[in-house]
């Protein structure tokens, strides 16, 4: 995490680091990253960057924490959008991130955090560490979730089901953004892999997702 002085910054100078980092962590994998590069970008003395930050390891899982909170919270918004359907809301936001791989900063910034992955980078990239913001997220999503059509029995249920998902979800992204799959074989893939669950996971039969060829 950040240390105090970060958060004491103004939001703009806040997200100019943020984004400078982004930049470089596109640029390169983590090991091979350079802070002096980050500073360069964000107009900052190398001094204050550790004012801010331990070490760039620091700052990059930082930046991973803050696009996981970024995901959930637009994974809930689709899920409301989508009246609750757990498999649509997922399909729906799965495409939308697989978009990113024709933006090349964003696919390269994916690649290289998918490509040199180990437990810390996958524990953050799969869940949010912003405690309090964490609880009020995971309410908000099962609040969200139209359970009538869901095979479970209660919320511990409706938890494991989520964390399949999930799981499936983000294999499937690395492979996109590792460069194993296309975009069109990715999501090929995925649709495969959520129609085989909704057939254990739904209580009534639906209609197959469409992949909109």
């Amino acid at each position: 995490m950040p240390k105090p002085t970060f958060f004491r910054l103004p939001k703009e100078k806040q997200d100019t680091l943020i984004q400078a980092a982004k930049k470089e962590f596109s640029r390169a994998p983590l090991h091979e990253s350079s802070i002096a590069n980050i500073v360069k970008e964000a107009c900052i003395p190398r001094g204050s960057f550790y004012q801010y930050f331990e070490d760039k390891e620091d700052l990059f899982y930082y930046l991973l924490r803050l696009l996981s909170r970024k995901s959930k919270e637009q994974f809930i918004s689709t899920l409301q959008k989508k009246g609750g359907d757990l498999f649509a809301a997922f399909t729906e936001v799965f495409q939308f991130a697989i978009q990113d791989i024709r933006n090349q900063e964003n696919a390269n910034f994916f690649k290289n955090a998918f490509s040199n992955m180990n437990y810390k980078t996958e524990n953050t990239l799969a869940e949010n560490f912003f405690e309090e913001d964490l609880k009020k997220q995971d309410l908000a999503l099962l609040r969200s979730v139209n359970t009538k059509k869901l095979n479970i029995n209660d919320e511990r249920e409706l938890q494991d089901m989520i964390t399949i998902l999930e799981a499936v979800t983000f294999h499937n992204l690395v492979q996109a953004f590792a460069g194993e799959l296309t975009a069109e074989e990715a999501l090929d893939h995925y649709l495969a892999q959520m129609e085989l669950l909704k057939k254990g996971l739904y209580r009534e039969p639906s209609p197959a997702i469409s992949s909109g060829k």
